[in-house]
């Protein structure tokens, strides 16, 4: 009976534990979101030298997550903060100049993605199956998807950029789903910023993704 009294206990401390993450995380992806939301509006008339600068930035910030994420939260928390900043300084002129060229665009892309990582998140927190393989999966053909877009620089293909777009938001989807599994699975109340920085740059890929895609269609 006891034995079972302790099971009932910590299944029950694990799924608190399990939902004070999720809170905490969505807190994070939220702040971070409007963060980035500040920094576009910040730098939309930035060079994009500039940019480029404040992206590098921006992956610094996510380096120094991984190292403090275990010594000190409130600096993991201030490094999140301003990478949701500088990636927003980062993306902002290339935000611009869509805004520019085709605002609609802008608000198709931003359904469509809330539609996207609604569902595809819905499933990998819903799904049992370990999704550790499509993790490893998604990390070598994000690597690819790199590599292609630096051949679309120099080599002119067909419809290059849709397929780009096209393939970027297939990898997504399963990146998507293995950050939302790591986040039901998991109990480590220390990784929320850094399941908030993951989630968040899966949403940012994705409406970049579908903002091409509409820009193009247009």
């Amino acid at each position: 009976m006891s034995g079972s009294l302790s099971f009932g206990a910590a299944g029950t401390a694990r799924s608190d534990r399990t939902h004070t993450l999720f809170a905490q995380t969505t807190g994070y992806l939220a702040a971070t979101a409007g963060l980035f939301a500040l920094g576009a509006y910040a730098g939309r008339g930035l060079p994009g030298g500039l940019g480029v600068i404040a992206l590098v930035a921006a992956i610094g910030s996510l380096i120094g997550m991984q190292v403090t994420v275990r010594r000190s939260t409130p600096w993991t928390v201030t490094l999140l903060a301003a990478f949701g900043v500088l990636v927003g300084l980062a993306t902002a002129p290339a935000l611009a100049a869509y805004a520019g060229a085709d605002p609609r665009a802008l608000w198709q892309a931003g359904g469509a993605t809330a539609l996207f990582v609604a569902g595809f998140g819905a499933v990998g927190y819903a799904t049992r199956r370990d999704l550790a393989i499509v993790a490893r999966i998604g990390f070598w053909a994000l690597l690819a998807l790199i590599v292609f877009g630096l051949v679309l620089v120099f080599v002119d293909i067909p419809d290059g950029d849709l397929i780009y777009s096209v393939l970027g938001l297939v990898i997504f989807a399963g990146l998507t789903m293995v950050d939302f599994q790591r986040l039901r699975r998991s109990t480590d109340l220390d990784s929320a910023p850094l399941l908030a920085a993951s989630i968040f740059l899966d949403v940012l890929n994705v409406f970049l993704f579908f903002t091409q895609i509409f820009s193009r269609n247009d």
